[in-house]
């Protein structure tokens, strides 16, 4: 009896611990890290820092400038470095901790370049790589406060909501769409009458001919 009470005292002091073992799924994968903030910096400016909890739509939008930059080969060779224009370095970081880094060109001749360097901040081994960068870079890195002039031909592509980035004075109104179509209409019109004086000349060229050969 004595031995039975102590077998039963000893699993009952047991089960709390094995109650409190966390349980796993077998056949479920752990859930891989996402990125929490970045942080954009350049020369002749302070450092920006964007978390995905204080700026959640801020954050996706700068994340995208740089998500697609992780492939092993590169898209161009390298440009010249007097057609890249101002550096901005973006580094993403996961749980406060830097993980990759970007030099971002917006204002490059020929579109918006992206460079990744060979050396990251986590120490993995990676290849250099030039990239071509999206055509909202500029806008994003502005709206985060970067020091890079307004681009109104731009559409935002999913920055603030994808709404329209052209002025609406800087579209035709609807008395310029009628002029415009007046003088189209009126150029058809014009070219009509041409067709039809030189069909008119081509057919009595060829009645002369005719005449002259008979």
């Amino acid at each position: 009896m004595v031995a039975a009470g102590f077998m039963f005292a000893a699993t009952g002091a047991a089960a709390p611990a094995l109650a409190a073992q966390p349980t796993t799924v077998v056949g479920q994968a752990p859930k891989a890290p996402k990125p929490t903030g970045l942080t954009l910096t350049s020369e002749g400016m302070g450092d920006i820092t964007v978390t995905a909890t204080e700026k959640p739509q801020l954050f996706a939008d700068l994340l995208k400038e740089v998500s697609f930059l992780g492939g092993t080969m590169g898209q161009i060779t390298a440009p010249k470095a007097a057609a890249l224009g101002r550096k901005f370095t973006v580094v993403v970081r996961f749980d406060d901790k830097p993980r990759y880094s970007y030099d971002l060109y917006p204002l490059a001749k020929g579109g918006p370049k992206a460079f990744r360097p060979a050396a990251q901040p986590d120490k993995k081994k990676t290849t250099a790589a030039w990239f071509l960068g999206r055509m909202t870079m500029s806008e994003a890195l502005r709206i985060a406060g970067a020091p890079i002039p307004q681009k109104p031909d731009v559409m935002s592509g999913g920055i603030g909501g994808g709404e329209r980035v052209i002025p609406e004075d800087s579209l035709p109104t609807g008395r310029d769409l009628d002029t415009l179509l007046a003088e189209l209409r009126q150029l058809v019109l014009l070219n009509g009458g041409v067709v039809l004086v030189l069909t008119f000349m081509v057919a009595g060229v060829a009645l002369i001919i005719r005449h002259r050969t008979r």
